[in-house]
């Protein structure tokens, strides 16, 4: 510890945390793309002058921010501190440093103060267009898009116009790419200008002092907690649909040493010449946050949170596939390694661990064409499932977990789209019954009103494989893609729209918590009366 009494440490972060939050809202305020203001994909950090996250935005996606850090260390491998300089900026989506697949353009700027390098901002945000042909049977990372390795976007404050020429040729929305960019950069402003303040405020040269400090409080939070558990190893199975003739299935050992806590995915399936595959930056980032929720809920996260977590799995396999792996949906095997994790604590952990719930992994759907008018436009709906249940509570519904990305509003989605939302609905009778009951999921509708056919783009799972339920409860409901014609679409699939044609995607019930026998007679009627039951409308 470095002297701090802990009221002066707790206004120093607050302040700190405060400042990436004012930058996460500039951004949002900013930004061209629905994916960023609307649906929540991003993050926002404050980094030492090593590249560790002193605070992070609590919006967004927290998974981004939990590996942030080791991003950074990657870029500056590149790009060692003694070459930046005030104004630079460096971006990246290589997946195997950024955040998993080439869509999320991470940036990295420097924060220099009084002539001094004393540490970074960084962001991570979804682009709405990577350029590349989406294709369901793609064998390699390239077809998914471009691949931007760490390069500088601005020098000095001015921007390295090649490197922005070459991006925008590259992607079919050029104006909302760099949009969204320059509102990155915007938020990278704002950080900048609060973390010199910060310094002068409180009389300090650097964050040295304060990162130390820092890091100490959520390591040895995080190490407090994991004392709590009997040390052993605890295991689980996680099986999903995968795709055809390539099932996927996450093998998780968790083993408890004392005040560190390891994570292992040896026996998981084999990496495919499919998007699923997760890099294993990102199947770190989606083990250490259900943990770091499930033991130390209550303490701020930063780089420190995640030291007494380690993270492990075999080179080609799912979790951990060699380059050049196709990845673009890799949340559709990242997100399940909550399910894994919790149903391996679940023994030592009734209480504080959920059932599976129906958006591990997410459901996206991406609608693009062109309207009426000759507009292309592209637009990603981002609609939650239901949550697991816990042993106490009933599971959220239509909740995003384990990512944090929000529905967004679907009057904003018509207005940048020709597309009309017929209804947005909960889904009765989705949750799975137990004595407490899995979340609902949701029914949405989407009507294609052009002359013009639009490209509907399907990447989920659960079409087999439900949320299983904990404790005797029940699974929830499977997801679906039905056309108004009555054909049913592949969850991971291209099609199309047809002129007038509407599509209704039902996302799938988080699973349900005890028998559901036990069920107190006063929440099932509650349940009927709400319309949460099948027969019902909700």
């Amino acid at each position: 510890m470095t002297g701090f009494d802990p009221i002066g440490l707790e206004v120093r972060w607050d302040r700190l945390a405060a400042a990436t939050d004012e930058a996460a809202s500039t951004m949002l305020r900013t930004a061209f793309s629905t994916i960023i203001r609307e649906s929540n994909d991003y993050t926002v950090v404050l980094m030492d002058a090593h590249g560790r996250t002193m605070a992070e935005s609590r919006a967004g996606i927290p998974g981004f921010a939990a590996l942030m850090s080791s991003l950074t260390a990657l870029v500056l491998e590149r790009f060692p501190a003694a070459e930046w300089r005030d104004g630079d900026c460096v971006i990246t989506n290589d997946p195997w440093i950024a955040t998993g697949h080439l869509p999320d353009i991470a940036m990295i700027t420097p924060v220099f103060h009084r002539g001094t390098l004393v540490g970074y901002a960084g962001t991570a945000a979804h682009s709405p267009d990577i350029g590349g042909t989406p294709s369901m049977g793609s064998a390699d990372l390239l077809s998914e898009g471009i691949l931007i390795p760490p390069l500088r976007l601005f020098r000095e404050g001015r921007v390295e116009q090649g490197v922005k020429d070459f991006l925008l040729a590259n992607v079919r929305l050029a104006g909302q790419v760099w949009g969204d960019l320059e509102a990155q950069s915007a938020a990278h402003a704002v950080c900048r200008r609060r973390a010199q303040e910060f310094l002068d405020d409180f009389g300090e040269p650097d964050f040295e002092r304060f990162a130390a400090e820092v890091h100490a409080v959520t390591d040895a939070a995080m190490r407090a907690a994991v004392r709590e558990l009997p040390d052993g190893v605890y295991r689980a199975g996680v099986d999903a649909d995968g795709i055809e003739g390539h099932p996927t299935h996450i093998e998780c050992a968790v083993t408890v040493d004392g005040d560190r806590i390891g994570i292992d995915y040896t026996g998981s399936s084999a990496q495919v010449p499919f998007s699923t595959n997760s890099t294993l930056n990102y199947t770190r980032a989606y083990s250490v946050y259900p943990l770091k929720i499930l033991l130390d809920p209550a303490t701020r996260t930063n780089w420190g949170s995640y030291q007494a977590i380690g993270v492990t799995a075999p080179v080609g396999t799912i979790v951990n596939p060699t380059f050049p792996a196709p990845v673009v949906a890799r949340h559709l095997t990242g997100h399940l390694l909550s399910c894994a994790i919790y149903r391996a604590l679940a023994p030592v952990l009734p209480g504080s661990v959920i059932a599976d719930s129906g958006g591990a992994p997410a459901l996206r759907v991406r609608f693009a064409g062109v309207d009426d008018a000759g507009r292309p436009f592209s637009q990603m709906l981002f609609a939650n499932a239901g949550m697991g249940a816990s042993r106490d509570k009933d599971g959220l519904s239509t909740t995003a977990f384990p990512t944090n990305s929000g529905s967004g509003s679907i009057e904003a989605l018509e207005v940048a789209s020709p597309l009309r939302f017929v209804r947005k609905e909960f889904r009765a009778g989705s949750g799975g019954r137990g004595r407490r009951r899995g979340g609902l999921g949701q029914d949405v509708e989407v009507h294609n009103p052009t002359r013009r056919p639009v490209q509907l783009v399907l990447l989920g799972d659960r079409e087999r494989h439900p949320a299983l339920g904990l404790a005797g409860g029940e699974p929830g409901a499977t997801a679906q893609a039905v056309l108004d014609s009555g054909e049913r679409v592949p969850l991971k699939s291209i099609s199309q729209l047809a002129p007038g044609a509407s599509v209704v995607i039902s996302f799938p019930g988080g699973g349900g918590f005890g028998a559901p026998e036990d069920r107190e007679p006063d929440l099932i009627l509650a349940d009927e009366l709400g319309g949460y039951t099948p027969g019902e409308s909700a």
